[in-house]
């Protein structure tokens, strides 16, 4: 029952990659659900990568404008999501790992402006409510401009870094940034570089919480709907995924408690129903 929000810096360092990773290998008890939401403003990869087009582009974020203008939010947020339970290697779709695609144009993010917040509301809904959690893609820079309201709303943000000079440069000022806007972040690690995961901690002063593993063959499975080898679900970034989303659920939840023990900060919003 968390609200995460993953963002990156300059670099590509994977974030939608992870993102996805993540949530094909998120623990999941009966009655619960997964759900991903593509809210980078310069625009989603999903439909045109893992799904390789095969949906076109009915589903997404982009037809939330217009719910929003007719007061229909709440219930058309769960008309644009993707059911992705059968990519995790499952022979029948348990309709618990859950796709809410981005938009195709980043000249759509201009009509998106009051959908931000009101999205960041149905969030800690879906959360406090119905008991789902809730990852946000933020792209490389969704944690600014009117869409860093989701990264202000979320239990905890994570930045997405590749442990190589280059990608450590770019996320220091990064990291900066988006402490003085939603206080404490922290790191996912992609083992791509020489760096150790303490020695990151150490330039960028914040901790890493999760590692994955540089798995370009696997990662190519995920982000431009590659043919999935044998034992997918097994492989080492799956595997990785798997026990980072405890540790982020973790990390959220101790975030939580601290900055809101009472739980009086958790509002249901506009959250309807779940189908």
């Amino acid at each position: 029952m968390a609200v995460i929000a993953l963002a990156g810096c300059s670099g590509a360092p994977g974030v939608t990659t992870s993102a996805l990773a993540l949530l094909l290998s998120w623990p999941l008890e009966p009655g619960r659900r997964m759900i991903l939401a593509e809210c980078d403003p310069d625009g989603g990869s999903v439909l045109h990568g893992l799904l390789q087009g095969t949906l076109g582009d009915r589903y997404g974020l982009r037809n939330l404008s217009v719910a929003a203008r007719q007061g229909d939010l709440g219930n058309a947020f769960w008309r644009q999501l993707i059911d992705l339970s059968s990519e995790d290697g499952k022979s029948e779709a348990s309709h618990d790992r859950l796709l809410l695609p981005g938009i195709t144009d980043p000249a759509q993010a201009a009509s998106l402006g009051s959908v931000w917040k009101a999205l960041g509301v149905i969030f800690r809904g879906i959360a406090a409510e119905h008991g789902h959690d809730v990852l946000i893609d933020l792209g490389r820079r969704g944690a600014f401009g009117p869409s860093g309201v989701l990264a202000e709303q979320a239990d905890a943000v994570f930045v997405v870094v590749r442990n190589t000079l280059r990608c450590l440069q770019a996320a220091e000022g990064r990291v900066r940034a988006l402490e003085e806007r939603v206080g404490d972040v922290s790191v996912v690690m992609i083992n791509e570089g020489p760096y150790p995961a303490g020695e990151v901690q150490r330039v960028l002063q914040v901790p890493v919480v999760a590692t994955l593993p540089y798995a370009p063959k696997d990662a190519l499975v995920l982000s431009d709907g590659g043919e999935q080898p044998r034992h997918f679900t097994k492989s080492a970034l799956m595997k990785a995924a798997r026990t980072g989303s405890t540790l982020l659920v973790q990390r959220a939840s101790l975030r939580r408690a601290r900055l809101d023990p009472a739980g009086v900060g958790i509002a249901g919003g506009e959250v309807t129903r779940a189908r």
